[in-house]
């Protein structure tokens, strides 16, 4: 029996003909997905797809939009 380390998971999710697909409700209970969100989708040719979760998507923005350089006033 294969069991997934501590704090890794893996769902199997099946694409419908227009693309969709549903994250299982553990998931998203999980990464605290609700109804409305907006995901990143990250894609590398090489690695494949990757939905981070939404704090992700935040520490990204803050870290190029609440930094300030050296030049900046």
């Amino acid at each position: 029996m294969h069991v997934n380390p501590p704090g890794k998971y893996a769902w199997t999710v099946k694409v419908g003909e227009k693309g969709q697909f549903v994250i299982p409700k553990e998931a998203r209970e999980l990464f605290g997905i609700q109804p409305g969100d907006t995901l990143i989708l990250l894609g590398d040719v090489e690695r494949g797809i990757a939905i981070p979760p939404k704090a992700t998507l935040e520490q990204i923005h803050r870290t190029i939009f609440d930094q300030k350089g050296e030049d900046a006033p």
